[in-house]
C-alpha cells in the first residue's frame, strides 16, 4: 500500500515538474516574442545609412504611423505601434525633422519621435535677386506657410512695423546661412529675420549710415547696385563713392544694372539704348535718386562697402575692355567717352551683342 502512494507520488511531482517546465518554457518563448517587437531592429532605409522625417504640427499617432509606413521605413507597422502605445508617445507627438538611421529598433524609434530632439534645417540666404525667391525656399525647406509669408511681405502695417515697405522689404534679409527648426511657422521666422537684422545694424553701421543721409533700407539699395556692377570685392568702395558722388550732386545714377532689374531679364549681357527707355522706377537713367528697392538681396560686405565707401573725385565708370571684369573710372564725362567707346568696340569685336 505504502508502494502505491509512493509512486502515484512520484507520478504527480513528475507531472508538476512537466508543468512547471511548460510554464517557464511558454513564459520564454512568450518574453522572446516580446523582446523581438521592442529590441529587434525595425528600420529598412533600403540600403541608405540614415533618412529624415517631417512630422508636421498637430500630427497624431495616426499621422505619425502613415509617414513611417508610406515612405518604406518601419517593416512591421504593429509592431512599432504596440510599442509606441505603450510609452505612451501619442501624448508626446512633437512636431519636427528628425534623422532616422536604418537598424533602428522600435524603442530606439519611439524614444526618439518622443524626446523632440529633432534635427536643425540649415537655411542659406544667398544669391537672390527678389524676396520672392527666398519666400518660395523658405515655403520648401520649412514647415512655413509660404502663402501666408508672402502675405506678411506685402501687408504694409506689419511691414511699416519694420520701417519698410512693399518694395524695399527684401533689406530685412541680410544674407548668411541660418538654422532653424523646421515646424518653424511665418511669423516666426519673419521675427527672426528681424532679429538677425538688428544684430547686423550697430549702433557705429547706423550712425555711419546717418552720416550719408541714407536709412538703412537705402544703404541696402545702394549696396545692391553695388553688388550687382562688380565681381571684384576691392572695387565695391570705389564703385559706391562714384554713386555717392553723383547723390549729393543730384545727378541720375545711371546705373546699368537697374535697367536689367527693370527689364526682369537677368540674363542681358550688353546693355543698350532700347533699355534705357523702360518706364520703371527702377530706371535710374529715367529717375533720380535710388530706385525704390533692391534689385538684389545685398551681402553684408556690399553692405559694408558702402558704409565704408572710398572717398574720390570720380563721377564715372565703365567696364575694363580688356575684358578682366575691373572698370576704368573717369572724373570728367569726356574722359568717360572714351574709356566707354573702347569697351564697346571690344564688345563688338567679340560679338557680344545682347
Amino acid at each position: 500500500m505504502a508502494a502505491k502512494k509512493k509512486g502515484k507520488s512520484s507520478f504527480l511531482k513528475k507531472v508538476v515538474i512537466i508543468f512547471v517546465l511548460l510554464l517557464i518554457v511558454g513564459g520564454g518563448i512568450t518574453g522572446w516574442e516580446f523582446y523581438k517587437i521592442i529590441y529587434q531592429p525595425n528600420v529598412s532605409l533600403k540600403g541608405e545609412k540614415s533618412a529624415f522625417i517631417c512630422i508636421p504640427t498637430g500630427a497624431d499617432i495616426n499621422t505619425v504611423k502613415n509617414i513611417l509606413s508610406e515612405k518604406g521605413i518601419i517593416v512591421d507597422v504593429n509592431s512599432f505601434e504596440w510599442v509606441a502605445e505603450r510609452k505612451k508617445y501619442k501624448d508626446k507627438i512633437y512636431p519636427g525633422k528628425y534623422l532616422i538611421k536604418a537598424g533602428m529598433n522600435n524603442n530606439e524609434l519611439v524614444n526618439l519621435l518622443r524626446s523632440g530632439k529633432q534635427v536643425p534645417v540649415k537655411l542659406v540666404i544667398n544669391n537672390f535677386r527678389k524676396k520672392e525667391e527666398i519666400i518660395s525656399l523658405v515655403g520648401k525647406q520649412l514647415e512655413v506657410d509660404s502663402i501666408r509669408l508672402s502675405a506678411i511681405f506685402k501687408d504694409e502695417a506689419i511691414l511699416g512695423e519694420y520701417g519698410l515697405d512693399n518694395e524695399n522689404a527684401g533689406t530685412l534679409f541680410i544674407p548668411n546661412t541660418y538654422e532653424f527648426n523646421w515646424n518653424t511657422n511665418a511669423e516666426q521666422f519673419v521675427e527672426r529675420m528681424r532679429k538677425e537684422h538688428q544684430k547686423f545694424w550697430t549702433d557705429e553701421k547706423i550712425a555711419k549710415a546717418k552720416a550719408l543721409k541714407l536709412s538703412q533700407a537705402d544703404v541696402a539699395i545702394l549696396a545692391s547696385i553695388v553688388e550687382k556692377e562688380t565681381r571684384k570685392r576691392y572695387e565695391m568702395p570705389i564703385i559706391a563713392g562714384v554713386y555717392l558722388n553723383r547723390l549729393k550732386k543730384g545727378m541720375l545714377l545711371q546705373a546699368d544694372p537697374t535697367l536689367v532689374f527693370a527689364s526682369g531679364n537677368f540674363n542681358i549681357t550688353r546693355v543698350l539704348n532700347v533699355h534705357k527707355e523702360i518706364d520703371s522706377p527702377y530706371n535710374t537713367y529715367k529717375y533720380a535718386g535710388l530706385p525704390p528697392g533692391p534689385i538684389c538681396i545685398p551681402d553684408a560686405r556690399s553692405i559694408e562697402a558702402v558704409l565704408n565707401y572710398e572717398k574720390h573725385d570720380y563721377l564715372y565708370f565703365c567696364a575694363n575692355p580688356d575684358m578682366s571684369f575691373t572698370h576704368v573710372f573717369a572724373k570728367s564725362y569726356d574722359q568717360h567717352l572714351v574709356n566707354a567707346r573702347k569697351f564697346q568696340q571690344e564688345l563688338n569685336k567679340r560679338r557680344i551683342l545682347n
